[in-house]
């Protein structure tokens, strides 16, 4: 068991009794060098780890990345273990809830054009969406594929060249 300070502690345990996990805000006390002297030894133990903050729901940030984000702190398993607390563990898994497209957007329109019997060319979609080849491509692979779940074929016609469809 690692030797932690009373703040240490502190952060911790606060961090534990939340159910986000999130391990901020610090004690008042704490800011600039001193929160960092607190921190980095936690961060570098693996007791607290620095994630991506989702500043549309609100969640405080650690520090700024050059990129316009920022990031926050969670405390981890081998946190809550540092502290002598258990980790509840669900009962049963959560159902992954898959996001649903909005409707009247050019993704919809886009969802609506794979959907369709015969499917779309790049050219097709490209003409109805007013979008470059490349940003079809990528919001086929990113936002159909990896975030909407969607399962997206093509095949070769010979009047029309490759045409996309969601799978059924």
């Amino acid at each position: 068991m690692s030797k932690l300070t009373e703040t240490q502690t502190l952060i911790l345990s606060r961090a534990s009794q939340q159910a986000d996990r999130i391990a901020l805000p610090l004690p008042d006390r704490l800011r600039g060098g001193a929160a960092n002297k607190v921190i980095v030894p936690l961060i570098q133990k693996g007791f607290l780890d620095e994630v991506e903050a989702d500043i549309r729901k609100g969640e405080p940030m650690w520090r700024k990345t050059g990129d316009g984000h920022g990031t926050t702190l969670i405390i981890t398993d081998a946190g809550f273990e540092a502290i002598g607390v258990e980790i509840e563990t669900p009962q049963s898994e959560p159902e992954q809830v898959k996001p649903i497209p909005r409707t009247g957007t050019k993704q919809a329109l886009l969802i609506e054009m794979l959907e369709a019997p015969d499917g779309a060319t790049i050219a097709e979609i490209a003409k109805a969406l007013n979008w470059q080849p490349h940003t079809i491509r990528g919001s086929m692979s990113g936002a159909l594929k990896k975030r909407l779940g969607l399962t997206i074929t093509s095949e070769k016609v010979a009047e029309r060249g490759r045409v996309y469809r969601i799978a059924s």
